[in-house]
């Protein structure tokens, strides 16, 4: 079977077609991964890159600026990632910025974030190491929230069956909110220790009220007055002895200072000799 002209055009314009799908491909999957642009290299250690890949982004100021090249295990607790950043935002990054490992979304693909650092320090060279801040790690987040949902489930099942036992009635709780006879004796306990109190105070109002009376009668005024004398005289000898002690004192610091002045007229002569 002869092909003709109207089909060899169309297969001409197939290919064409996909040639220039399969060009406008690579050039934009290179142009993300920074294939046909001018680039440097820094590098970072993290203690665990948290499913961070090769190829995956590198993000400055929100803007993908790089990919990550290669990582590597250095020892059992660091491992070393090589970043491949575009030279045009070279001069933005200084050497005190920091790289640090997010996601791109809540449950996206990892990423590299480079934070940047002071605005008169000196720009990063290639083959620099940047500082790294070590993602959280979220398998260890999640062990303790697991350890805090067991407990709080065994907390609600006891209390569930503390409210239960009450419910029915149980313990001393259940059989108070559930027996009238001992919420009555309750209610009368208290009455009654209410009513003491108020007896306590009026019996104390009127024993206050009878020792003021008794120390006006001129019968007992006396003995009062006596009270009175003794206790002045307790305080007086002991505002007495607090004044002796203290001019014993005063005493005892003049003659150490006399003392402590003849020391060291002694030492300043001896030092003239």
């Amino acid at each position: 079977m002869r092909t003709t002209s109207s089909q060899k055009l169309k297969i001409g314009l197939f290919v064409i077609v996909g040639l220039a799908i399969l060009f406008l491909g690579i050039f934009l999957i290179g142009n993300q991964k920074s294939m046909f642009n001018s680039t440097f290299s820094v590098s970072g250690t993290f203690k665990n890159v948290n499913g961070l890949m090769v190829g995956n982004n590198v993000r400055f100021a929100g803007i993908n600026v790089g990919v990550v090249e290669d990582i590597n295990i250095v020892t059992d607790s660091t491992v070393k990632v090589d970043l491949t950043i575009n030279e045009n935002v070279r001069k933005f990054i200084k050497k005190d910025a920091k790289v640090s490992i997010g996601s791109d979304g809540l449950m996206g693909d990892k990423l590299i974030v480079i934070t940047p650092g002071k605005t008169n320090a000196e720009v990063v060279n290639s083959g620099d190491q940047l500082a790294a801040v070590n993602p959280v790690d979220v398998d260890k987040i999640i062990g303790k929230l697991t350890r805090v949902a067991d407990n709080a489930e065994k907390i609600t099942t006891s209390l569930s069956g503390i409210f239960e036992d009450v419910n029915n009635g149980k313990g001393t709780l259940g059989r108070l909110l559930h027996n009238d006879r001992m919420a009555k004796d309750l209610e009368t306990t208290v009455a009654s220790a209410k009513s003491t109190v108020k007896n306590v105070n009026a019996a104390t109002t009127t024993l206050h009220e009878d020792l003021k009376a008794a120390q006006h009668n001129f019968l007992l005024r006396g003995f009062f007055k006596k009270k009175q004398k003794a206790a002045q005289e307790r305080q007086d000898s002991i505002k007495k002895a607090q004044e002796k002690l203290q001019k014993q004192q005063e005493k005892e610091q003049k003659r150490l200072a006399k003392e402590e002045k003849k020391r060291q007229d002694s030492i300043r002569k001896a030092q003239k000799q």
